[in-house]
């Protein structure tokens, strides 16, 4: 049956939730949207650890591939891989579950980095060389153990 709360208002629909759940009010649980939000919940886990992967392996792409780049063109690579390896790290520190879905998550988010990268790359000004795609592997040429390395950076 349709929840009118649900549709209006989905913060009050969860404050309401969350009160049926701690008075035990099972029987006024809505329990078909209740699910679809616990499945979107899990997706969104998902999807922000593919998302942070991506930004990771295009940044380290590039650093491998525009290896001949000024260092002050670097420096932002650097700076967006530190961060997006801890947003990562911090997916699966407050997730452990997500480590069994990281091979598949970086099978998923590794094409999208290679495109990046490439669009990324053809941006390069000021003499600065425009790397073939043929250049960027179709593969991705870095294992678990490096992309989770603090100290690797694809060079």
């Amino acid at each position: 049956m349709p929840n009118p709360l649900y549709d209006q208002d989905l913060q009050l629909w969860i404050e309401q939730t969350i009160q049926q759940l701690q008075n035990h009010e099972f029987e006024a649980l809505d329990i078909e949207h209740l699910i679809e939000e616990l499945v979107d919940l899990g997706k969104a886990e998902k999807n922000a650890l593919k998302s942070n992967l991506t930004i990771l392996l295009a940044h380290l792409l590039k650093l491998r591939v525009q290896y001949d780049v000024p260092d002050s063109m670097k420096g932002s690579w650097y700076s967006s891989i530190l961060e997006h390896r801890q947003r990562v790290i911090n997916n699966l520190t407050d997730t452990p579950s997500l480590k069994s879905f990281l091979v598949e998550a970086v099978e998923k988010a590794y094409p999208d980095a290679r495109k990046l990268a490439i669009k990324e790359g053809k941006l390069a000004k000021f003499g600065i060389r425009i790397p073939h795609e043929s250049e960027y592997p179709t593969v991705c040429p870095f294992s678990i153990e490096q992309i989770l390395d603090e100290d690797f950076y694809g060079l």
